[in-house]
């Protein structure tokens, strides 16, 4: 089917995900920083590569994208520091898009969350506030950029299981099961009616490949 790159391989909603992209016959590596982690992501059928993206520059990161069909980046410094965020959640993510584009890689979906955006409303004072602004100018990077690209935005994230069913259309952030995010990035990375569109989403009652072919509406 496709190569597919995931940066980011042993989040919760990479873990989850990597199954599911293997059982749709892609051919998925995914980047993890700690070697530690490579048992975990291969008992989900995917090839695990050990590389720290904080640290590689754009031409490296042209060298790990190259070759794929796809990336997807699902990464993050994980909050608690605010540099760690900037250098992970921004930065190595900006140099991400620049080096797919540079090697032609074509179609890149971005996770990011429900609100993320110029008008974040988030106080500097909080703790979330350099995650929300990494995130608001990785994601306008992407917009910008020449690639093939869906924004992702779900809204909190739980440990419920799977429903298999969302709502694009919601005004306000919810919640949402990590599954069910999951299900839609391995829906959303084929789906034309993605294209170069930004997604907020939260649990709802349409299925999800119905819910992202309506966006072309």
């Amino acid at each position: 089917m496709a190569r597919i790159l995931l940066i980011g391989g042993h989040g919760k909603v990479a873990l989850l995900l990597e199954p599911l992209l293997v059982a749709a016959g892609h051919d998925v590596t995914a980047v993890i920083r700690n070697p530690e982690h490579e048992a975990d992501v291969a008992g989900t059928g995917a090839t695990p590569l050990v590389a720290d993206v904080e640290s590689l520059d754009t031409d490296q990161l042209a060298n790990l994208v190259s070759g794929n069909d796809a990336v997807v980046w699902s990464a993050g410094a994980g909050g608690g520091d605010p540099a760690r965020t900037y250098a992970v959640d921004r930065d190595a993510a900006i140099r991400s898009i620049d080096a797919a584009a540079a090697v032609g890689v074509g179609r890149y979906v971005m996770v990011s969350y429900f609100g993320a955006g110029e008008g974040h409303g988030v106080s500097p004072d909080d703790p979330f506030f350099a995650y929300a602004e990494a995130k608001t100018a990785a994601d306008a990077h992407l917009r910008a950029s020449s690639l093939d690209w869906t924004i992702l935005a779900p809204s909190a994230l739980t440990l419920d299981p799977p429903t298999g069913r969302i709502d694009v259309r919601a005004a306000e952030p919810a919640s949402v099961a990590r599954a069910d995010v999951a299900a839609v990035i391995a829906a959303a990375i084929a789906e034309p009616a993605t294209s170069r569109r930004t997604i907020t989403f939260n649990s709802g009652d349409v299925p999800i490949d119905e819910a992202l072919r309506t966006l072309a509406g």
